[in-house]
């Protein structure tokens, strides 16, 4: 979760460090440090809390040096205190580390019997005294940084600095991403290729159990197995000017206003405009030979996979299982022949559906994923990666990457029911002309930001809210309740419809607002009578439906209206209002849109 940067630079380092440090804090804000080499002399600066602590404090008490590493952190072991803030220091080697160290204790216990006492709560402060520790005993700086990284378990990116070493980084992956960027007579290390996107474009990626060692001029890298190995050197195109607000307040209001163009960037992708078959860029998968799937994926994007379950069963009659990341390959689960997995992630970084990418190899017949982040392990290590083309998304509650995956699935869904043969030519057209009316059907959805603003705050009174919806809206349902819980910090649940009256329903009353998601398709009519259900208790309801079905359900607490579209794309269109809801519930409430409170963007730690 953390973001790590290093520059072996040949100008004052520290303004990098903070600019890539900034590119890197949606990784996660509680805290931020850097350490310098200036004329052979090693110190840092950290701040607790957002970065621009960190810059006030350079400010005043600046740091040079031409050689640096920096880190933002997200706490997994320790409080978020300045002592616990990264980089670590022991004597002359400094550390920056996201992951997690699993036999911290043990390395721990270790060193405490060699008489060396700890300053910190953290699992990151080990990995600097054992490679001090190591140099006590007369190791150089790559000597010693190796023999601790032999002894590490668990998940770690890592950079190391010393102290009398200004032309030198030591660096190490597992479990976590790190990508080396090449320079003209500088290297840079970065958590992802956005921190090193103003410096460079030439990009190596480390890939699992690396270590490398870097100078201005050169790199080295060492596989898991100790061998000498070459990474090969991308260019990587990354639009440094997107990622900004282009006059928005919000990171996450750019990002909702940006879903009509890269919903159309996705759709041009998969669906030519010279017909209406899907063609599938990532490479192509026959799905006659697919009895199964299996889907995984954390937060936003296994909601994604619950709603590609109903397309997956309806148009192409393919079995669809979706589990949770985090508890998938803990369960070992039996993966029977004929069965594709697919693994959903906006960064492709995501530690537990990685993880269950790693369970499923070798036992499923194809490896699929769908990601945002073509480079991203989770894409390197599938047999084929469908890319999302959202873009860049720094707003930590994912939006525009949610849309954008839904469109993928929508479009994988229909390429399976082409190949079995499953849907009608007419109902393929009419899928096609659909999914190519979307962009279009968003930007009238949009239209409704500022009735949407009313309603948001009536919502941000209440400390409790229901979200309901059948079929294709039950899983958007959860979305909507997500989006409202990550950045308005009002508790929030999601039911389908139905099951309201098994239980839920005591939870009505006159200070519970509820959700429903309806528009006029086939369900409307029971979704509509639930709702019934709700206002006979004295439920505040806030319908979402478009003119029709808004026409036929009475008088409501409140009502969005939604553009009319074909029952395939609802969920898609069914979003805007969804993110719309929890934005200005946010904004009136006062809280932090992009930054909420314990949330980062890439979890990169189970």
């Amino acid at each position: 979760m953390c973001g790590i940067i290093g520059v072996l630079g040949q100008h004052e380092v520290a303004p990098t460090l903070v600019e890539a440090l900034r590119r890197l804090e949606y990784r996660g804000y509680d805290s931020a440090g850097i350490a310098t080499v200036n004329n052979g002399v090693l110190d840092r600066r950290r701040a607790v809390g957002k970065l621009v602590n960190l810059s006030d404090l350079l400010v005043h008490n600046p740091l040079a040096g031409k050689s640096g590493i920096g880190h933002t952190r997200w706490a997994t072991h320790g409080a978020p205190t300045t002592d616990n803030a990264h980089p670590h220091q022991a004597g002359p080697v400094a550390v920056v580390h996201n992951g997690i160290i699993e036999n911290f204790r043990e390395l721990r216990e270790e060193l405490a019997s060699n008489g060396i006492d700890f300053v910190t709560e953290t699992d990151t402060e080990t990995v600097a005294l054992l490679a001090h520790h190591y140099m006590q005993q007369g190791l150089g700086p790559i000597e010693a940084a190796e023999k601790t990284i032999a002894r590490l378990e668990g998940a770690f990116a890592l950079a190391f600095l010393f102290d009398g070493e200004d032309d030198l980084l030591v660096a190490a992956r597992k479990g976590s991403p790190l990508a080396i960027g090449h320079g003209a007579n500088e290297m840079y290390i970065g958590s992802d290729a956005i921190a090193l996107a103003p410096l460079t474009n030439r990009i190596t990626y480390l890939e699992e159990g690396d270590r490398a060692v870097l100078t201005r001029k050169s790199l080295l890298i060492w596989d898991a197995d100790g061998h000498q190995v070459g990474r090969e050197m991308r260019v990587i195109e990354i639009d440094t000017a997107k990622v900004d607000k282009a006059g928005f307040d919000h990171y996450m209001a750019k990002e909702i206003a940006e879903q009509p163009a890269v919903v159309g960037a996705a759709i041009s992708n998969y669906l030519p405009a010279s017909g209406d078959d899907v063609v599938l860029p990532g490479g192509n998968i026959d799905f006659t030979k697919i009895e199964r799937m299996t889907m995984v994926a954390c937060g936003t994007a296994f909601y994604a996979c619950l709603t590609a379950k109903y397309w997956f069963e309806k148009l192409a009659r393919i079995p669809v299982e979706v589990d949770v990341a985090s508890e998938f390959r803990y369960r070992e689960p039996p993966i029977p022949a004929q069965t594709a997995a697919l693994f959903v992630s906006q960064s492709g970084e995501t530690a537990d559906t990685l993880a269950a990418l790693r369970y499923c190899t070798g036992k499923a017949d194809k490896i699929l994923s769908v990601t945002n982040v073509a480079e991203s392990s989770i894409a390197r290590e599938s047999d084929q990666t469908y890319p999302i083309f959202a873009g860049v998304e720094i707003g930590v509650a994912s939006t525009k990457a949610f849309t954008c995956q839904l469109t993928v699935l929508l479009s994988l869904a229909l390429k399976a029911a082409r190949d079995r043969g499953t849907m009608s030519e007419e109902e393929l057209r009419e899928a096609a002309v659909a999914m190519r009316a979307l962009p279009g059907i968003l930007n009238v959805a949009l239209e409704q930001s500022e009735p949407i603003k009313g309603h948001a705050r009536k919502l941000a009174e209440a400390r409790d809210i229901l979200f309901l919806g059948r079929g294709l809206m039950y899983p958007l349902a959860h979305e909507g309740a997500l989006k409202l819980k990550e950045i308005s910090y009002i508790h929030a649940e999601a039911y389908a419809s139905g099951e309201l009256k098994h239980g839920p329903i005591a939870l009505i009353d006159k200070k519970v607002p509820v959700v429903v998601l309806a528009p006029s398709d086939d369900l409307y009519d029971k979704s509509i009578s639930n709702m019934q259900e709700v206002m006979a208790r004295s439920g505040k309801v806030l319908l979402v439906s478009d003119r029709k079905g808004l026409e036929n359900a009475g008088d409501v607490w409140g009502q969005i209206t939604m553009p009319e579209c074909h029952p395939l794309i609802s969920p898609i269109v069914y979003s805007i209002p969804a993110q719309l809801l929890a934005y200005h519930t946010a904004v009136a409430k006062g809280t932090d849109v992009d930054q909420p409170r314990n949330l980062a963007k890439s979890v990169t730690v189970e």
